[in-house]
């Protein structure tokens, strides 16, 4: 891909936006993507762009990732997100034993889910672990075929795994979505045909061989600059492409009103000082947002390019911090753009069915998620003031 040029995964996703359009509704009623668009999805590959090359993926540029995601989300955010949820988990495939990643992903239609680690915890036996609970927030379950947890893991003398760093570490484990019980919890204000529902497990034994540790990137299998980017840094950028995708396809939408629109009272809203004024203002907002991270994105992974194709050394504190910076960045300068064209497009975003009201609602789960928190900000800002980071990126 050129530096900011449109890639083959951007004609694809360019490609399948009138499909995306199409179900929409249908997504939105039913909180699941129909089996036709899903087909596509598998087809233009785009569920193994971050997915290594020798299991059969395409380990594209994160730029290239980011913007693809961009394309999809402004045709809907929910797409967006099961892409970006589904590209997340394949990044457990440099830890995992090359045998074990075959298995799992020779399925071309495999999909990871799982849900974020709340306090699950397993127990060592001999060739694996057994593990009971109940996890939330599994994006994309309802397309997976393959379902994990992350858990603490309890030694046979009560003790706790410790990682590297001397605290309590996390282990993968996966299984087939057989043996997950699926719980129908999702029903939101927004980014509802994510399906992020709950699921249960009983009891489960997993063998050692179907589970791993992201704690430390020197365990990593692969080698190469994509996989140099911590895991968290990558979930960032794909949820702030479907940040900029949303925004985006609000502000062009409000473009197309405010040539019709002429409120009680007012003149044509495209001819009002202030609506113009502050129409730049967004516009210059979200591009330099979407610039600043497309930047930080490509010299990071420029740099990582340069150790060699068979460098396992992740990138070091200064960039993750870049990289977290910028992503967290456009994340809230789309909110900012998506709240100001929600109020000036007045009643005209209210009603369901409007180019603005699923929209902002989508908008607004995302800015619930992890990765939007404001607390970002602050751990960046501890890394370029030259103190340790409080936590990890």
């Amino acid at each position: 891909m050129d530096q900011f040029g449109q890639s083959q995964f951007q004609d694809r996703a360019r490609q399948l936006a009138a499909a995306v359009t199409a179900a929409a509704d249908e997504i939105e009623q039913t909180r699941r993507i129909p089996e036709q668009l899903l087909t596509l999805l598998h087809e233009a590959r785009l569920f193994r762009m971050l997915l290594p090359r020798d299991l059969g993926g395409d380990e594209i540029h994160p730029c290239d990732y980011l913007l693809t995601m961009e394309d999809v989300a402004r045709h809907d955010a929910s797409v967006a997100w099961n892409i970006f949820v589904g590209n997340s988990a394949a990044l457990i495939a440099p830890f995992l034993q090359l045998e074990t990643a075959r298995t799992v992903f020779s399925d071309p239609r495999t999909v990871v889910s799982w849900g974020p680690p709340h306090g699950g915890t397993a127990d060592a036996v001999e060739g694996g672990y057994r593990v009971s609970g109940t996890w939330e927030f599994a994006s994309g379950c309802r397309q997976a075929n393959w379902m994990g947890v992350h858990c603490r893991v309890r030694e046979p003398d009560g003790s706790l795994r410790l990682n590297q760093a001397g605290r309590p570490t996390l282990r993968t484990l996966l299984f087939p979505i057989e043996l997950a019980t699926l719980h129908d919890t999702w029903d939101t204000i927004g980014l509802r045909g994510t399906a992020s529902d709950s699921y249960s497990i009983s009891d489960l034994f997993v063998d050692e061989a179907y589970s791993a540790t992201r704690d430390d990137q020197a365990l990593r299998r692969k080698s190469g600059p994509l996989y140099a980017f911590p895991q968290q840094g990558l979930y960032a950028v794909g949820v702030a492409g479907v940040a900029l995708g949303l925004a985006r396809a609000m502000l062009a939408a409000f473009a197309e009103l405010a040539a019709e629109k002429t409120p009680r009272g007012r003149p044509r809203l495209a001819d009002t000082g202030l609506v113009q004024s502050s129409f730049a203002r967004a516009e210059a907002t979200l591009g330099a947002a979407r610039a600043y991270l497309l930047e930080a994105l490509a010299e990071v992974y420029a740099g990582a390019r340069k150790m060699g194709p068979d460098a396992t050394e992740p990138i070091d504190i200064p960039d993750r911090a870049r990289v977290r910076l910028a992503a967290t960045h456009a994340i809230h300068g789309a909110i900012e753009v998506a709240d100001w064209v929600y109020k000036e497009a007045g009643v005209s975003a209210i009603f369901p069915g409007t180019p603005f009201e699923r929209r902002f609602r989508d908008m607004h789960t995302l800015s619930q998620q992890i990765q939007s928190r404001g607390s970002h900000y602050e751990a960046a800002g501890q890394v370029l003031l030259g103190r340790p980071p409080e936590v990890y990126f």
